[in-house]
């Protein structure tokens, strides 16, 4: 009867800590009550021993695997019930009935890991090395390389890496199945409900408010609670602006306006000075909306911005006049438009000297005017004492003549609003301290032209800085 089992394909469960070994019965000895097993596979990998021997004792279940026509019949050892189950494999391949009670997926215990790292140290090794075995199909060759034939380079290739155990590795991790059944809403509401019964928050994060993101020009550590209104007028005017930083910036009179620039003159702010800062200031925003360093690169000078700068006989001209001779120093072509006096302020022809020694054009004639549009429009055509100059024809002229270019307009310390301004503008620059201008000034700036806070106190304001770190700041209504 023994003799009857001889080269059928049987499959031994010999519990945890052995496995399941399956192979080809090669002997059965009844006296020893032990089984011999001829081309072994462990728990799906294949032996480095041509033939292993069981012992009874160690044998918890025993299936018959037997080959006839294509069909593997599993017949349970005599303690198991049930019925043969026919499963079609194909036909002469005895790994794939292996495969069939192949225990892959589950994990060595370490009794198993011990018995394998004693039989196989070499193939354990090569396994875990054997990445170009299982990456390849078993039929594909490796490329030519340096004129040597697929076939050689390919024994090379399994020689080196692979041993001929690659095959129980083809299944592939599921990492999408693994990660669906990790609730990661429920993890993390689990985490927040123990933190809030055990009192504590991670890293310190109060319970009742979500972690403040800061930009990385704020500061985090605030000593002492911010106030947003840092400048109190003795008679607040009939607009408020704010900056970007929300600190609230009053409108003043002009006849407030005048005063505070008196006590500067005092003090030695001359008109010079206050002449020259607001020069700077004025090209600079204007160089900002020209495009910045953007435009002003050595490559771009084949493209020089172009600006037309329109001027009247006063403190606003001269004012403009500064503006255009930083601009013209900064490689921007400037048109300046001061119409013919017979007496000019000496602080209009000073600047007016400074500016002919940039190279910059002057005209006094709209006709002289470009005929297309410029990049940008400067507007100093407007006074705060005179208004009776709106009724002039070459201010009338200059006026519809920027009206028409289709540039936009930048007004330079543009007058009130009950003046009203013949020049739609887009942007208007201020100093110091904001008039109450007309909604055609288009969008408010503020320039700082170095009042100390002691001239503000000595006229009545209650004066801190809200430039910060610049000198032109923008405006929002309040």
């Amino acid at each position: 009867m023994a003799s009857d089992w001889l080269g059928s394909l049987v499959s031994l469960n010999c519990g945890p800590t052995l496995g399941v070994y399956q192979g080809e019965v090669s002997s059965v000895d009844q006296s020893s009550q032990t089984i011999s097993l001829r081309q072994p596979f462990h728990n799906g990998v294949k032996c480095p021993v041509p033939e292993v021997t069981f012992s009874a004792i160690d044998i918890k279940e025993l299936k018959i695997l037997d080959i006839r026509n294509g069909n593997v019949r599993i017949n349970p050892s005599p303690a198991a019930k049930g019925s043969t189950v026919p499963v079609a494999v194909p036909k002469g391949d005895p790994r794939s009935v292996e495969k069939l009670n192949s225990p892959q997926q589950c994990s060595k215990s370490y009794g198993e890991r011990h018995l394998d790292a004693l039989g196989q140290p070499k193939g354990f090794r090569r396994r875990h090395n054997s990445w170009s075995s299982t990456s390849r199909g078993a039929n594909q060759a490796t490329p030519k390389k340096n004129g040597v034939k697929n076939g050689q380079m390919k024994n090379r290739d399994d020689e080196c890496f692979g041993d001929g155990m690659d095959d129980g590795l083809d299944t592939d991790f599921d990492f999408e199945g693994n990660l669906a059944l990790f609730d990661k809403a429920a993890v993390f509401s689990e985490i927040d409900t123990t933190e809030r019964r055990s009192g504590a928050r991670s890293r310190g994060t109060p319970q009742d408010q979500t972690p403040t993101r800061y930009r990385h020009d704020e500061n985090i550590l605030e000593g002492k609670p911010v106030v947003y209104r840092q400048i109190v007028v003795p008679q607040p005017g009939p607009k408020e602006y704010c900056t970007d930083s929300g600190l609230v910036v009053p409108s003043i009179s002009y006849e407030l306006h005048k005063r505070l620039l008196s006590a500067a003159e005092r003090y030695g702010l001359t008109l010079e000075r206050r002449l020259e800062m607001t020069g700077v200031c004025a090209s600079q925003m204007t160089l900002t909306l020209l495009g910045g360093p953007n435009r002003f690169t050595p490559k771009n000078l084949h493209q020089r911005p172009t600006v037309a700068l329109l001027c009247g006989p006063h403190v606003q001209g001269a004012q403009g006049i500064s503006c255009g001779r930083h601009l013209a120093n900064h490689e921007v072509e400037v048109i300046l438009f001061l119409p013919n006096f017979v007496k000019l302020l000496d602080s209009v022809t000073s600047e007016l000297t400074l500016f002919i020694k940039t190279g910059g054009k002057q005209v006094s004639s709209i006709k002289d005017l470009p005929d297309t549009p410029v990049d940008l429009i400067i507007n100093c055509l407007d006074c705060h004492e005179n208004t009776f100059l709106m009724d002039q024809p070459w201010y009338r002229a200059a006026a519809e003549w920027a009206n028409q270019n289709r540039a936009p307009v930048l007004s330079l310390d543009p007058p009130v609003s009950g003046q009203g301004h013949a020049v739609e503008a887009k942007w208007s620059l201020s100093l110091c301290l904001p008039l109450p201008l007309a909604e055609g000034a288009g969008r408010v700036y503020l320039c700082d032209i170095g009042i100390p806070r002691q001239v503000f106190q000595e006229v009545g304001i209650k004066y801190h800085s809200p430039f910060g770190c610049k000198f032109v700041i923008p405006l929002h209504s309040a």
